[in-house]
């Protein structure tokens, strides 16, 4: 199955996804979470991540329609992976240096592919699914030809890359962001750093040949596992900053607006007075890896922003898609008294905005992202009053 097949890039297609899963959103998402039953199959979960990690449907919309259909207790399992993403884009927004670290070692990590025949011939088996670990395998192919696999499959792989293959985690960390189409930053680089034991640290995560048997109900019983997880060595986590306070913009002054595909749903700027002289559709193709990514990633990319543009239509004024290094010269050609872009989250997109551009926070990133702290099980604490204070709480 081609990853566009299933994963359509459109808005309308998220939406469906949302209204077939809504019913197995409670109590049967609790019990089959955990099952990945292969490519095709992943009844169990929502399949949502490549929507909401694009924000051509946003967490609030999915936890609002969820809420409203479930008492909170009944969806908790459900509402907490939601807010997993949430947490880890908060967590890596309070330490921005922790990007920067992962980025470095891959440069690194790289460096030595090019240069150790040992190193490249392993790195190479692990992305082409030859390594001879069925389970392992069939992942890796899964992820190359869909650009989606089930969480538990995600740690279970991650685990057999670090310890069993002995391979440098970032390198890992890339093959998946590279290919995944929910792939971001925050959740892929510090889901990796969890399973390695740097991210909460000495707490690592050891695949299993019981739990792998068990959770694909009996496709996969992989032989020749690591039979111990010793940590990774990692450099000390920096020091959490303050929350940035969110940009201010003025509805009374002549705008140019600024899109990317971190979010492609800026309907909430134009609610709030914001009308467009004209758009920059911001192209960031890389940035966060030596090698290009997978060409499905960047085919969803292109037909979500086509559906961007399909919706909003003329609201956008005039629109032009620029790469990072031409957008200078658009905001200079458009001579505005201000630039508006919806946030985007610590990584390549972040990267490529000039300062001049004004990012506009959410209001679920502002009341929820202060809140990463800690670890989740701290953050989780702060759900209930998130969901009240978000007037998501609808069912009975």
């Amino acid at each position: 199955m081609q990853a566009l097949d299933h994963f359509p890039a459109t808005r309308t297609a998220a939406l469906e996804r949302l209204s077939d899963f809504l019913p197995r959103a409670g109590k049967d998402y609790a019990a089959q979470r955990n099952y990945d039953r292969g490519e095709g199959a992943h009844r169990g979960v929502s399949t949502l991540s490549p929507y909401i990690r694009h924000r051509l449907l946003t967490e609030e919309e999915v936890l609002t329609a969820v809420l409203g259909r479930f008492a909170p207790s009944t969806a908790e399992k459900f509402v907490q992976e939601v807010f997993w993403r949430t947490f880890w884009k908060g967590w890596l927004q309070l330490r921005p240096a922790v990007w920067d670290q992962y980025q470095s070692a891959l440069n690194g990590a790289w460096d030595a592919v090019q240069t150790q025949g040992g190193l490249r011939r392993d790195w190479e088996a692990a992305c082409k699914g030859e390594t001879g670990i069925d389970a392992f395998d069939a992942w890796a192919q899964e992820l190359v030809q869909t650009g989606y696999l089930h969480n538990h499959a995600r740690m279970w792989f991650a685990s057999i890359w670090i310890f069993t293959l002995r391979l440098p985690w970032e390198l890992g960390a890339d093959f998946f962001l590279r290919h995944l189409l929910d792939g971001d930053p925050a959740s892929n680089t510090l889901g990796w750093r969890w399973v390695a034991g740097i991210q909460t640290k000495g707490k690592t995560y050891l695949a299993r040949p019981d739990n792998i048997a068990k959770y694909t109900e009996g496709r996969f019983q992989p032989e020749g596992l690591a039979r111990s997880a010793a940590p990774v060595d990692g450099p000390r986590v920096p020091d959490r900053r303050g929350l940035p306070q969110p940009g201010a913009w003025d509805p009374k002054l002549a705008t140019g607006l600024v899109l990317h595909h971190d979010d492609l749903s800026p309907g909430f700027l134009l609610e709030a007075g914001l009308a467009p002289r004209a758009t920059a559709i911001l192209r960031v193709p890389n940035g966060h890896s030596p090698l290009s990514p997978a060409p499905h990633v960047e085919a969803f990319r292109d037909g979500a922003i086509a559906d961007l543009r399909a919706r909003y239509g003329d609201r956008l004024g005039q629109v032009t898609e620029v790469t990072a290094d031409d957008l200078p010269a658009w905001l200079e050609a458009q001579d505005l008294p201000q630039y508006v872009t919806p946030e985007a989250p610590i990584g390549p997109v972040a990267a490529a905005l000039p300062a001049s551009v004004i990012q506009a926070r959410r209001p679920y990133d502002q009341a929820a992202w202060p809140h990463a702290t800690h670890g989740f099980f701290r953050f989780k604490e702060k759900i209930p009053t998130l969901i009240e204070d978000l007037e998501l709480k609808r069912a009975a």
